[in-house]
């Protein structure tokens, strides 16, 4: 008989699908993964040392707001479903699902790697995004201030940064921020998918409420931090039409700037959500699926430049529309405040250690 998928409480994924590069497949007995009341076991998030020997990574992608950035984790605990980075635990002969959201791989040196990195002469003070992969606000970061650290470095040097997170934990480095604000340096994108807490809960399990997210916009707009909201992934026929109630809200919690990406779903991550259509939205699933390939050339992805990040038909000129007009109404349609690196400086102890 078939394994029955068993849903477990906190996480998204129920197990992990093949990994395209291991000729091995692991599939459990179902009963292996049962407590003895019957109920699925948890499994335990795991913390690994990433012993990586450098920090920043280039980017050359043309549909990619950002250049340069930086991930203190590889893989995330917030256990979003359509979450686009899922895969990349594939390389490191691990699965896309339980194992990205409870094996996280932690770059302790990622400030001392900065710090080294900022002060190379060929290095012009670039601006750095924060958790272009995943968020580099996610639960362990409480914990081991990665990310604060890499911010410290980055405000010493003066050396601009863009943050994408989900987490409230952001307004704990608000000093930090405002610091960098002073010289332009800063600015902050809070991702709200939907302004349903049910749909969250099932859909982001360990990601902050939607609430929470827009009193995050408040706090850092309130604070004098440019805040922007990114309404990533926008998932069609399941939350695009909560488009233009998700601006509405941001630009009252005070965000000054928005954006947009339809849900992309590449490799496994199309495994995964298939699945938790399966057990969340059964009825919805088949017109959920048939929307989404309507928007990638009939395909469940497209990897294309240019398409990928906006999609391409019908039905993805009307997401156009719908966020331009909504963008307008909810006065969010004013361009992005620039990141400047004008005031890029080498404090004078980065340069003696280059001697």
């Amino acid at each position: 008989m078939p394994r029955v998928p068993l849903a477990i409480h906190g996480r998204r994924a129920i197990d992990n699908p093949p990994n395209r590069f291991e000729p091995i497949i692991l599939e459990p007995d179902a009963d292996w993964l049962q407590t003895e009341s019957g109920d699925p076991s948890p499994p335990q998030t795991q913390y690994f040392r990433d012993t990586s020997r450098s920090i920043i990574c280039h980017n050359d992608s043309p549909d990619v707001g950002f250049e340069y950035s930086i991930n203190p984790y590889r893989g995330c605990e917030h256990g979003c479903v359509y979450c686009y980075a899922r895969p990349t635990h594939e390389y490191l002969s691990l699965g896309a699902g339980l194992d990205f959201e409870t094996k996280i791989f932690v770059k302790l040196d990622a400030p001392q790697l900065l710090r080294t990195e900022l002060s190379s002469p060929k290095w012009v003070g670039q601006a750095i995004a924060f958790g272009g992969v995943t968020d580099c606000y996610q639960p362990i970061e409480r914990r081991l201030q990665i990310t604060r650290r890499c911010l410290e470095v980055c405000a010493e040097f003066r050396n601009p940064v863009g943050i994408v997170t989900k987490s409230h934990l952001v307004t704990r480095d608000i000093d930090l921020l405002l610091e960098l604000s002073r010289y332009e340096a800063a600015i902050v994108f809070v991702s709200v998918t939907t302004l349903d807490a049910q749909l969250s809960a099932v859909m982001e399990p360990r990601a902050a409420a939607p609430s929470r997210r827009l009193q995050t916009i408040a706090e850092l707009s309130q604070a004098g931090i440019p805040v922007g909201v990114m309404v990533a992934p926008l998932i069609p026929a399941l939350t695009d039409h909560e488009l233009p109630a998700i601006l509405s809200a941001a630009a009252q919690a005070g965000a000054r700037t928005c954006g947009y990406v339809p849900l992309r779903l590449p490799g496994a991550v199309a495994t995964i959500f298939q699945t938790w259509l399966d057990r969340h939205f059964p009825d919805r699933k088949r017109k959920i699926l048939n929307r989404i390939r309507s928007i990638r050339a009939g395909k469940l992805n497209d990897s294309q430049f240019h398409s990928r990040m906006r999609g391409q038909g019908d039905f993805a000129e009307q997401f156009r529309a719908m966020f331009q007009i909504a963008r307008r109404r909810a006065g969010l349609d004013r361009d992005v405040p620039r990141l400047c690196g004008e005031h890029f400086r080498r404090p004078m102890a980065a340069q003696l250690t280059l001697w």
